[in-house]
């Protein structure tokens, strides 16, 4: 499949929530959302401040033009209001893989069926549209929420990257790699229905 079709916009829409492409007049909202539990604060994660969202946005519209990500606002279903956001990037057309990443929710729509429909649309449209053999997930050493959410989708890990690359203090992270893989998602999808669904 060309880059070109994994690079498509596209509206991922779900029970409770969906999945809008990121544009930049979304930035105040998103910082709206990232207030809620000032979600900039957690140390072992990139969230973007009313300081560096323009910035932040400008580096996820620039990888997308570069066909290295499709970025996403993650819009409540009942209220409208944009409560995150997430994207496929890493993409590798030529290697038919593609990483779930840049996700993040306002704290009060953390634990709640957000995440598990996000992650649902997005690796329903990377497995049956994409027809990709891999969706990767990577996270932070010391993110056990997001550790043990990747995990509870289904994903199995593949491994730590020791000294991976430098966080936002200049400290170097230790990152840790799951993934699904193709022949897995029937069962996974099983599974994250009868989640969603309970």
């Amino acid at each position: 499949m060309d880059n070109h079709t994994w690079l498509e916009e596209t509206k991922l829409v779900g029970t409770i929530v969906t999945l809008m492409p990121l544009q930049r007049k979304h930035a105040d909202a998103l910082i709206e959302a990232a207030s809620d539990g000032n979600l900039w604060e957690l140390w072992f994660t990139s969230i973007p401040t009313a300081e560096t969202i323009d910035m932040y946005i400008e580096k996820a519209l620039n990888d997308h033009s570069l066909g290295l990500a499709l970025p996403f606002v993650v819009v409540d279903n009942a209220t409208g209001d944009i409560i995150g956001s997430t994207r496929l990037c890493e993409i590798s057309p030529e290697n038919d893989r593609v990483e779930i990443g840049y996700t993040w929710y306002a704290k009060r729509h953390q634990q709640t069926g957000v995440n598990t429909e996000c992650k649902y649309l997005l690796l329903q449209h990377a497995f049956e549209q994409l027809n990709v053999i891999a969706t990767e997930f990577r996270t932070h050493w010391h993110n056990h929420v997001s550790r043990a959410a990747i995990a509870r989708l289904g994903a199995k890990q593949d491994g730590v990257l020791r000294n991976h690359k430098k966080d936002k203090d200049g400290h170097y992270r230790d990152t840790v790699v799951f993934s699904i893989i193709d022949h897995e998602w029937p069962m996974v999808k099983h599974s994250l229905n009868y989640k969603m669904n309970r």
